[in-house]
């Protein structure tokens, strides 16, 4: 038998009424219908046993499979009660509790429950359709005793249905939107877009509409698209150039009772070039001093333009002026602003003013606005010349004179002119910087600037005096130097010498008759091209008999042999008087002497030697002999050097330790002793006992060929205090060692005996105290204890001679 399905009337009222057919029933008066949903899909009525009008005939249910339909439970039911979603029951069921029905499934035991006993199921939980909007249960009829399935199970969807609980939302905001300014009137900036989690396909709870609720005049959006849009024209930049903007979405499709959700949009107005550059001044007025140099910044301008980057940019030239020539303008790449420099050197006295016209335009014009022009604009530049102390101007950029040499002193060089050329015309001085004229060869009169000669110059030892001379106005210390190169004239006041002094060589052999030297000449004077030597012998050997010369005018002149038989026995060197004379004006002439030096040579004429000694030695040495003489030269040195290197060596000493330092060593020791009571402070049995010591020194001189041992007999006792026994045992034992060192030594033994009659030695107490003791008898123990016997045995005479000092 299938399950009847009752729905409750609170369900039913969102169903259309052609969803399901209405009746009465007596049996559920809190219901309104009981529908049921066929295999075929269809909705049919049923009622039990009800008759039809003719009597007998009953109505039967044809046996089919039964599908449960869907069913809906509103969402956010927050009433005090659990929501009744609806009723189960089964044909088989006759009311007597046999029957119990079974809820499985989503939800089924902690949200949907059912009443075991009726079939009425309940939702005890407030259900959001936003979190699941359907739920899928299965009933069933089963026996309460057995559990015995009566029915087989049959699926049914519960449906959460949506209410209005969700406002929009606006997932990415805040929003940033650009613009450019002077858009027209509905240009597009941006859409923005809410989302509502309510269900779009009921109702109205997710049908939203767009408004602006700030923002006004200037944009506007589409309710349904949320596109917003310029709504004013001409929106400057330059007046505002940000807007905030709020958009509203309504759902409910805006009507009241809806819920909204708002964001903000940050409209920022992007830059055009609307705006032309326009200088702020229409004369600029400037000045610039006569002393400045070409380079130098005059002043600047700058053409303002509100536009930003590249539609801000302006580019500067000059268009007009008479001062064109003068200045130069450029940009500044940093601060835009247009610079005019000198461009050439003005001058007060010449022009006092200069006129300059500069143009500021826009490179990049937007063509949209091309109508809103001319992008450019112009100002006027009026620069001053400042009159400025401007040192003196020399009348040539550099002066060129010419002095002959050995002119005497005050011999006029040239003269240099300077003027002031400022309207005060000051008078001008001039001096000759003496780092130019270190030697100071010239002079300037300060006032009229002649330069002259302080002594005669000297051509050959220099020929050019390059100084500067400087000009200065009268009560300024601003100067002006010039360049002066002078120039030594020369003057033929050198005579000619030989080219070189070299000897001329000659063989014995030599013929009659040939040439062996041909001489030239110069001359330390200034060469010209008329320039010409003449060569001659001198006087005192033009008849000699050995050589001839020949002036070759040419400037040379050719040495001739005039007889053989030379030979270097009889005379070896010749000496050849030749007079050189120039055609100077006026003329000088010298006597150059010529060496010719007689040679030994071969068959050939090759010179061989030109040495005489060996003719004139008596008698020589063989190579042999030489070589024995370095020989014992050599051995003579090697003997000096070995004796004196034995001489050098030191001797060792005879005994194995070092020798001591004979210098007195003051040594400090610190500590105090225990006295005569303490008995641990020293053993006393080391100086007793012989073999305590560390031995003897062996002699390195002699080797003992006897040994004398230590008589058992004369050690003292090993418990023995009787330390002069000891002493003089070991002075005896010293005395017969063939082995001890041959001097005297001193051994010092760390012992305090029973006590002496002399009492303490310390020099410390007898300086503080009177002592009667008798030192004289130190005088007696010989030249080893005088320092001693000095200190002591002569205290009264040297105390007396103290005291007769000082009377004295």
């Amino acid at each position: 038998m299938p399950f009847s399905f009752y729905l409750h009337k609170r369900s039913i009222c969102r169903l259309k009424p052609e969803h399901f057919l209405l009746s009465s029933s007596k049996h559920l008066p809190d219901l309104q219908c009981l529908f049921f949903v066929s295999s075929s899909g269809h909705l049919s009525l049923h009622r039990h046993r009800q008759h039809s009008g003719k009597e007998g005939q009953v109505l039967h249910r044809s046996k089919r499979g039964w599908v449960w339909n869907q069913f809906f439970v509103i969402e956010e039911y927050t009433g005090p009660d659990p929501v009744l979603v609806g009723r189960l029951h089964s044909d088989v069921d006759l009311g007597d509790g046999n029957i119990k029905y079974i809820l499985s499934g989503e939800g089924a035991g902690t949200i949907f429950v059912i009443d075991d006993k009726t079939g009425n199921i309940h939702a005890t939980k407030t259900l959001d359709r936003e979190e699941q909007a359907q739920y899928t249960l299965t009933a069933q009829a089963v026996a309460r005793d057995t559990n015995k399935p009566l029915e087989p199970p049959s699926e049914f969807i519960v449906k959460v249905q949506d209410i209005n609980d969700n406002p929009p939302e606006f997932l990415h905001g805040p929003y940033y939107a650009r613009v450019p300014e002077m858009s027209n009137v509905g240009t597009s900036v941006m859409q923005v877009t809410a989302t509502d989690a309510d269900d779009p396909t009921y109702g109205n709870s997710a049908r939203l509409v767009y408004s602006i609720l700030q923002g006004q005049p200037y944009f506007s959006v589409e309710p349904q698209t949320g596109i917003i849009r310029t709504a004013l024209p001409n929106m400057d930049r330059e007046a505002r150039q940000e807007y905030d903007v709020v958009i509203q979405a309504k759902d409910m499709g805006g009507h009241m009772g809806g819920l909204s959700g708002t964001t903000e949009v940050k409209i920022t107005l992007t830059d055009v070039n609307d705006n032309p550059p326009k200088f702020p001044q229409s004369v600029y007025p400037m000045s610039v001093s006569e002393d400045k140099v070409p380079g130098e910044e005059v002043g600047r301008l700058k053409a303002k333009d509100p536009d930003l980057g590249d539609n801000g940019l302006v580019n500067y030239r000059l268009v007009d002026g008479d001062g064109m020539g003068m200045f130069e303008l450029s940009t500044d790449s940093e601060t835009r602003e247009a610079v005019i420099k000198l461009k050439k050197p003005v001058d007060f006295e010449t022009k006092r003013s200069y006129t300059l016209k500069v143009e500021g335009s826009n490179p990049h014009v937007d063509p949209q606005f091309l109508a809103w022009g001319p992008y450019k604009d112009e100002a006027t530049i009026k620069i001053s010349v400042e009159d400025a102390d401007e040192p003196p101007v020399f009348v040539a950029p550099s002066y060129t004179f010419e002095v002959e040499e050995n002119a005497p002193q005050g011999t006029l060089v040239g003269r240099v002119h300077a003027k002031d050329t400022d309207v005060a015309n000051n008078p001008v001085r001039y001096m000759i910087p003496r780092y130019t004229d270190v030697e100071q060869f010239f002079s300037i009169n300060s006032e009229d600037g002649m330069i002259t000669t302080t002594r005669p110059l000297d051509r050959e030892a220099l020929a050019w005096h390059n100084i500067s001379v400087s000009a200065t106005e009268i009560g300024h210390h601003q100067d002006t130097k010039v360049r002066v190169n002078i120039r030594v004239k020369d003057v033929n006041d050198n005579p000619p010498e030989f080219a070189s002094n070299n000897e001329v060589l000659m063989c014995e052999s030599v013929a009659p008759g040939k040439v062996i030297e041909t001489v030239s000449a110069v001359d330390k004077d200034e060469r010209t091209h008329r320039q010409h030597f003449t060569f001659s012998l001198a006087p005192e050997v033009a008849h000699n008999h050995n050589f001839s010369l020949k002036d070759n005018r040419d400037s040379t002149a050719s040495v001739y042999v005039l007889r053989k038989g030379f030979s270097r026995l009889t005379q070896d060197v010749f000496y050849l008087p030749v007079e050189i004379n120039d055609n100077g004006f006026p003329a000088l002439s010298s006597t150059n002497t010529l060496t010719i030096r007689v040679c030994s040579c071969d068959s050939k004429d090759t010179i061989l030697s030109c040495n005489v000694e060996p003719y004139v030695l008596p008698a020589g040495l063989s190579t042999g002999a030489l070589i024995a003489i370095l020989a014992c030269i050599v051995i003579l040195l090697v003997i000096v050097v070995l004796f004196v290197a034995l001489r050098r060596q030191k001797k060792e000493p005879l005994i194995v330790f070092e020798e001591e330092d004979i210098r007195e060593n003051i040594i400090t020791y610190d500590d105090e002793g225990g006295g005569e009571e303490d008995t641990e402070a020293f053993d006393i049995a080391t100086l007793q006992n012989p073999d305590g010591a560390n031995g003897f020194l062996p002699r390195k001189d002699i080797k003992p060929e006897l040994q004398y041992p230590i008589r058992p007999g004369d050690r003292p006792a090993a418990n023995s205090v009787d330390v002069d026994d000891f002493i003089k045992t070991r002075i005896a034992e010293a005395d017969s060692d063939p082995t001890a060192p041959p001097y005297d030594s001193i051994q010092i033994y760390g012992y305090e005996g029973r006590g002496s009659l002399a009492g303490s030695l310390s020099s410390l107490e007898s300086v503080t105290t009177e002592s009667d003791l008798d030192y004289d008898y130190l005088q007696s123990w010989g030249p080893r204890f005088k320092k001693l016997a000095d200190l002591y045995g002569t205290k009264d005479c040297c105390v007396n001679d103290v005291d007769d000092g000082e009377d004295s």
